[in-house]
């Protein structure tokens, strides 16, 4: 693949509509490529790997030419793209260069078009600098501050997570090539896309243009300073997250020290959700000696919100330093260069007091009933490195309306009301082969956060029998009969165990909240 090297001139949508008919027409979609060129080559390329893409492409069809010239990044002669792409108005329009060294005989692509598959089967494409679709085990090897990189792991992360109803507004804040703002675009009225690097915004409008999407109002600026005082229903950010010593690459170094960015991102957005909104970041946040990272991050939610944040991973300092060092190709420099820029992040956290980094998901509700101390705000911090199944959007929508619910219960209405079983709950007994009885009961979720939690036998019986039909009290005092046991005294000690896994989801009021 071709190195990073920055388009002095982009492309402009003028023929958009054109050019992805002729993308289509070829099925240069997802489910195209991964039937031209075979699963194992199709998830080479998310690795930046290409040899066994080249070899799948060595026909003359219009897929395999589009393939070679937007993936791969190699010229192709003027005939092969004549053949696939309306080729003189990719070349007025700029999507198309004279590479030179073939002369006019051959023609190159200016930017990387990676095909993508929507959520509801839509095909869109997701225009970003050459070289900068994905970042591979080596990373993009960039050192060009002004890159803007296509879709990658924490953009589909980030896509995956975020709450999708229909709003009025919505605010992808620092856009990029623009994947949050397509997302948003399916059921938001109007769109808002910002960014510090004007060049994101560029290529936001091209994968707009490319993809069929309605076109976002687009601002250039950092954090929230370019919609002072507008308020959205929604608002997105996988912001320059990483924890570096300085600010070299616009797309990842965010130019605060340490997590300040990600704090400042999290502390403003409470104030810029209408009720009833969601703002849903990724975040990196420091792990500091002698300091509950728990409690640091309940520090960033804003008043009148309700949050819930997820720590993903935790890596130790130097496992964070030589990965982002990859990932701007410093590995591959002058090995006194490499150390000295290894010394400055370790320099760096040392000065921070910083043990480890984590990286996760924030989100936060904004709530008129907390604002106004109506309720007590719901701030849930946990770590889940385990599998989950994207995406999640619905379950984090639930999350919070579990809640709500749980906090205008006591116990004499938990006990009122009823639940049905979670779908895809299973059971599961642990103990010793041949034993009469297990040592333990897990009810565990195949779907979602996929969690799995030990319950009691009294626990087991409850949500074995919730089917809606009768009241968690009654159903108690049937256990209580069965097992012979005092049911007040089940009644006294049940509740918190009912709000536990109502909390995490394996259990399902059937009453209204």
């Amino acid at each position: 693949m071709s190195t990073t090297s920055l388009t002095s001139r982009l492309p402009v949508p003028a023929h958009a509509a054109r050019l992805r008919e002729a993308l289509l027409a070829a099925d240069f979609t997802a489910d195209g490529l991964l039937e031209l060129l075979g699963a194992p080559a199709y998830a080479a390329l998310a690795r930046s790997e290409t040899v066994p893409a080249l070899r799948a492409t060595r026909g003359d069809s219009p897929l395999e030419t589009l393939v070679r010239l937007f993936l791969l990044q190699r010229p192709v002669s003027r005939a092969r793209a004549a053949a696939a792409l309306p080729l003189e108005e990719c070349l007025e329009d700029g999507w198309l260069v004279l590479p030179g060294a073939g002369g006019d005989e051959e023609v190159g692509a200016s930017v990387d078009i990676r095909p993508y598959g929507g959520p509801d089967g839509q095909d869109w494409f997701i225009v970003s600098d050459l070289g900068c679709a994905v970042g591979g085990a080596g990373g993009i090897g960039s050192k060009e501050e002004g890159v803007v990189l296509g879709v990658g792991g924490a953009s589909t992360t980030l896509a995956g997570i975020t709450v999708r109803t229909p709003v009025s507004s919505a605010l992808d804040l620092g856009t990029g090539s623009g994947i949050q703002a397509l997302h948003a675009a399916q059921h938001a009225t109007l769109v808002t896309a910002t960014d510090l690097n004007p060049r994101a915004l560029d290529f936001t409008r091209l994968t707009l243009a490319l993809s069929g999407a309605r076109e976002a109002e687009l601002l250039q600026g950092s954090l929230f300073e370019p919609v002072d005082g507008d308020t959205y229903d929604l608002i997105v950010s996988n912001p320059p997250f990483v924890i570096s010593p300085g600010a070299r690459l616009t797309y990842r170094d965010g130019g605060m020290g340490g997590d300040d960015l990600c704090r400042t991102l999290v502390r403003e957005a409470g104030e810029r959700l209408n009720d009833g909104g969601y703002a849903q970041f990724l975040a990196n946040w420091q792990h500091v000696e002698g300091e509950e990272w728990q409690d640091r991050l309940r520090s960033w939610v804003p008043r009148g919100c309700d949050a819930w944040i997820v720590q993903r991973e935790v890596q130790d300092i130097t496992q964070y330093a030589e990965l982002w060092l990859r990932d701007s190709g410093d590995h591959r420099a002058d090995p006194e260069a490499y150390a000295e820029r290894y010394e400055a992040w370790l320099d760096e956290f040392e000065a921070r007091k910083t043990k480890a980094v984590g990286f996760g998901w924030i989100t936060l509700r904004r709530s008129a009933a907390v604002a106004s101390g109506a309720v007590e705000p719901s701030i849930v911090v946990e770590e889940w490195p385990h599998p989950v199944e994207q995406p999640l959007g619905d379950t984090v929508r639930a999350h919070f309306e579990r809640q709500d619910y749980l906090r205008t219960r006591d116990d004499a209405a938990l006990l009122a009301d009823h639940f049905t079983l979670a779908p895809e709950v299973v059971q599961e007994q642990v103990g010793l082969p041949g034993a009469e009885d297990p040592e333990h009961v897990v009810l565990r979720q195949n779907r979602g956060m996929r969690r799995a939690t030990k319950v009691d036998h009294v626990g087991a019986g409850f949500a074995g029998v919730c089917d809606g039909t009768l009241s968690a009290g009654r159903i108690l005092d049937a256990i209580g009969q069965l097992m012979g046991e005092d049911p007040v005294l089940l009644r006294d000690r049940t509740p918190q165990a009912i709000r536990l896994l109502v909390e995490e989801g394996f259990l399902l009021p059937s009453s209204p909240v």
